[in-house]
């Protein structure tokens, strides 16, 4: 698997990360450990997570992993913080919950989640940067923000001396909002995307084509109203181009899926998540193809915002 920049700094993370929000709920701490190896085996190197995933348990179940079963040089740490709000003391506290649970020193990638409309933003921004200048953190990175606020607070942190690399946002071929502003911000201040629900919440993969299977995240308690966000005729339409593209080239359509977010400019890796190894292996097959430009055109424009109004 190839590696990517960040953005224009110096941290290398691999074009496929591993998503861990089902680990310490759908995902024990076993197959956690199977995805983790399959995962690093297949070059990646992307690990992102979560204080608030599996209420922390994903973090942890990473803690025991790294460094027993995979060496720490081997991966890049990634996690997000949430739900704390962007008070400083609150913010640097959570980190440090983190760091006790992932059994680290420090991340290579932190990110706050969530601008907060409550305090002045340089209150965030301080505790950005006081986790850089601890050593707590290499790099820092913003999640859930509009294009202005993350433009706000990164010409703050540049000025301070401690840049952002990273902004995390949904983006696949049924969610494509983060190009409106931004991509377009983040692409102005060097700033690299790590997309998250590639697969487009799970929709993406065909599975929900001809209902919801009673193993899959639409069907679960924790997930439905999640995938459910996903299923309407506009996606409809769009993974069935998905799938007749899959056809065509000899693949599933949850590679041709993840391929085509992880080819996108301004994207340094797809984060992708799976309960088992299976799902896993499924969607590092996304390594193995390039989409031919007439297929890559054609997604886009079925996929286009536009598309919906256009075939009415």
């Amino acid at each position: 698997m190839d590696s990517r920049r960040v953005g224009r700094s110096g941290l290398e993370v691999s074009r496929l990360g591993l998503g861990t929000m089902t680990w310490g709920r759908d995902t024990d701490a076993d197959d956690a450990a199977a995805q983790l190896e399959a995962f690093v085996a297949a070059g990646g190197t992307l690990i992102d997570t979560s204080n608030v995933y599996g209420d922390g348990d994903a973090e942890s179940i990473i803690g025991t992993l790294v460094p027993d079963v995979i060496p720490r040089a081997d991966v890049v740490l990634a996690t997000t913080t949430v739900g704390v709000g962007g008070a400083r003391g609150r913010l640097l506290a959570a980190l440090d919950g983190s760091l006790q649970r992932l059994n680290t020193d420090h991340v290579d990638l932190w990110q706050v989640h969530g601008f907060d409309t409550t305090l002045p933003f340089e209150e965030t921004c301080s505790a950005l940067q006081r986790a850089v200048d601890s050593g707590r953190a290499s790099y820092i990175g913003l999640s859930g923000y509009a294009g202005w606020q993350l433009a706000t607070m990164a010409t703050w942190l540049r000025g301070a001396g401690c840049p952002v690399v990273a902004t995390e946002a949904e983006y696949s071929l049924v969610e494509r909002a983060a190009e409106e502003s931004l991509l377009p911000a983040a692409a102005l201040h060097g700033i690299g995307l790590l997309a998250w629900a590639p697969l487009g919440r799970g929709v993406l993969t065909g599975k929900y084509r001809h209902g919801t299977p009673a193993d899959s995240r639409g069907a679960s308690p924790h997930f439905a109203r999640y995938v459910g966000r996903h299923l309407g005729p506009d996606a409809a339409r769009i993974v069935e181009a998905v799938a007749t593209a899959a056809e065509g080239l000899g693949t599933s359509p949850l590679a041709v899926a993840c391929a085509w977010v992880r080819d996108r400019r301004g994207v340094a890796s797809a984060i992708v998540g799976a309960r088992d190894n299976a799902q896993l292996l499924g969607s590092l097959a996304a390594t193995e193809i390039t989409l031919p430009a007439e297929i890559r055109a054609a997604l886009e424009d079925v996929s286009s915002p536009d598309a919906g109004d256009e075939s009415q």
